[in-house]
């Protein structure tokens, strides 16, 4: 299953994704946010950023993505990566994709020297916790907190 960086012209096909993902998490993003998001990620060096897409054998339609950012962390002493949204279409799922992502999320991380690649997910979220395990991910024991502004 193919892999890729994303480009701008994968935002029309990407979008209807961040919504489904968006949905998901009952969050209601405005389109044009969601699409400033996407090309920030695709547009930014990939140093600081990338976003890759799972594509069929038979099309350049994605139908999965993984939006990553790198930052530091005071506690690896690294910069790492972050990988902040993961989703895969429901009706592609159960076939590897999700883990094809984060491989191939590992792949740009190790290649940037980052330790370790970390994300978020809610703990009643059990299908992508089973993904994360079958990957080898650990999890860990923080809480997330947000502050609005």
């Amino acid at each position: 299953m193919p892999i890729r960086a994303a480009t701008a012209r994968d935002l029309p096909a990407l979008l209807p994704l961040l919504r489904a993902y968006c949905d998901f998490y009952e969050a209601d993003p405005p389109d044009d946010g969601l699409t400033t998001m996407a090309r920030g990620a695709i547009e930014l060096p990939d140093d600081q950023a990338f976003l890759l897409v799972a594509t069929p054998d038979d099309s350049d339609e994605p139908f999965g993505f993984a939006c990553c950012w790198w930052k530091w962390s005071s506690l690896r002493g690294a910069r790492i990566v972050f990988l902040d949204d993961l989703f895969v279409d429901p009706d592609r799922r159960g076939a590897g994709h999700a883990d094809a992502l984060i491989e191939a999320v590992a792949e740009r991380a190790r290649a940037g020297g980052a330790p370790v690649v970390a994300w978020l997910t809610q703990h009643s979220n059990k299908r992508a916790q089973a993904v994360y395990d079958r990957v080898g991910a650990e999890s860990e024991s923080f809480l997330e907190y947000e502050l609005e502004l």
